[in-house]
């Protein structure tokens, strides 16, 4: 099965997509089959200037209306249309799509996530490619008493599954979230923000017009403001223990502002950057230390941000910090993939959720379906994933 998955992550800054061709061996074992994926392709696409202009408008914690979610939950479906359409296109077809879609908000009330809100109408994917859709995959956990993140838990413990001692996987979106993978189980959680910050306080300045610190060019020419640190880490979400999960609900612009007007002088905004960045390593390091984690594998668009990843590599000198690649999961690519992954279990009946990871009581299987151009056949259901190996598809 061809399963495409589309995502656009906290950073709001356009749609990732990745054609997974998933084969499954013939005589599986009691715990599940043995699943090889392949990724045919994936992409990257941002999203309009205009668009994304007033997604961030209408985000929390903005005011907004029903017309405007309305009309940005169908602009957004139609631009992941066209992703779909056209990497579809590429690969010669695809027999379903899981999309994630954008998330504009998610509710958490203390220790409890009580809901969650995606947009981008699934209806318009169906309808352009002709494929079914998955989508809406978030709220199922939830409701089974997880937070609906990191749904990337799952793909984690499955390639991190074979690691001697601790090992985990960092993903540096909007928000950083971790997989912590013991030989007794595991524990996945956000830890907080990663480029969420940093990439408010650049499109408000226009110090970038493609949106964030790209190869950190801003923040190099900052100093790390050291009261403006402490004050950040002392933010009551770090002290909370896993399962937890945030988001731009929490940290936002406007959080940034309330951090300076407490400073009460000014800051130079290359200083703010900088400090910011900072956040993120210390953030994660403290937690990487904490668990005694000696294998991490990062991906992410964060991981493409020099300090970060140094500051990490310098900061944790007894963990072997590697880009997710080296799991076989493109580090720029590997939240498509998980949507692909998640899509074909949720087509074959398997659920895609580690409670461990997301504080779920029990499994679950993910998602609403959106038939394509003809019936909805679905395929025989299985028990579950026994392993899974990803590969990229050789170069033609």
């Amino acid at each position: 099965m061809r399963v495409l998955g589309l995502i656009s992550g906290t950073s709001h800054d356009g749609i990732d997509a990745a054609v997974v061709d998933f084969t499954a061996n013939d005589a599986p074992s009691a715990s599940g089959v043995a699943l090889r994926g392949t990724v045919l392709a994936s992409t990257s696409v941002p999203y309009a200037a205009e668009l994304r202009a007033r997604l961030i408008a209408a985000l929390p914690p903005a005011q907004t209306t029903l017309a405007e979610v309305a009309e940005l939950d169908t602009l957004i479906g139609q631009a992941f249309a066209e992703v779909a359409a056209d990497i579809s296109a590429e690969v010669g077809g695809v027999d379903a799509i899981c999309s994630h879609g954008q998330t504009v908000y998610h509710w958490v009330d203390g220790a409890h996530a009580l809901g969650t809100l995606q947009i981008g109408q699934p209806a318009w994917i169906a309808e352009r490619v002709g494929a079914p859709v998955v989508s809406d995959i978030r709220i199922r956990d939830i409701t089974a008493g997880g937070h609906g993140a990191p749904l990337v838990s799952f793909l984690d413990e499955l390639l991190l599954r074979t690691h001697a001692g601790v090992s985990a996987a960092l993903n540096l979106g909007g928000i950083s979230n971790m997989t912590v993978v013991r030989p007794d189980g595991l524990v996945a959680y956000d830890i907080g923000p990663a480029n969420a910050l940093v990439d408010a306080v650049i499109v408000e300045h226009g110090l970038n017009p493609l949106g964030y610190d790209d190869d950190a060019r801003i923040a190099r020419t900052g100093h790390v403001d050291d009261a403006l640190l402490a004050a950040l880490l002392a933010d009551p979400y770090y002290a909370l223990t896993p399962p937890k999960s945030t988001g731009k609900e929490h940290f936002h612009l406007g959080y940034v502002h309330e951090h300076l007007a407490a400073q009460g002088r000014e800051i130079p905004v290359e200083d703010v950057v900088r400090t910011l960045t900072e956040l993120t390593v210390q953030t994660v390091a403290r937690d990487v230390a904490t668990a005694g984690i000696e294998f991490l594998a990062v991906s992410g668009g964060g991981c493409r941000n020099p300090l970060i990843l140094d500051g990490l590599r310098a900061a944790l000198p007894g963990t072997r910090v590697v880009l997710a690649d080296e799991l076989g999961a493109p580090a720029d690519s590997k939240e498509a993939i998980l949507l692909a992954l998640i899509g074909w279990c949720t087509m074959h009946g398997v659920s895609a959720i580690v409670p461990g990871g997301t504080g779920a009581r029990e499994p679950r299987i993910l998602g609403t379906i959106t038939p394509g151009a003809g019936p909805l056949v679905m395929p025989q259901p299985v028990s579950g994933i026994d392993s899974l190996t990803l590969a990229e598809a050789a170069a033609s």
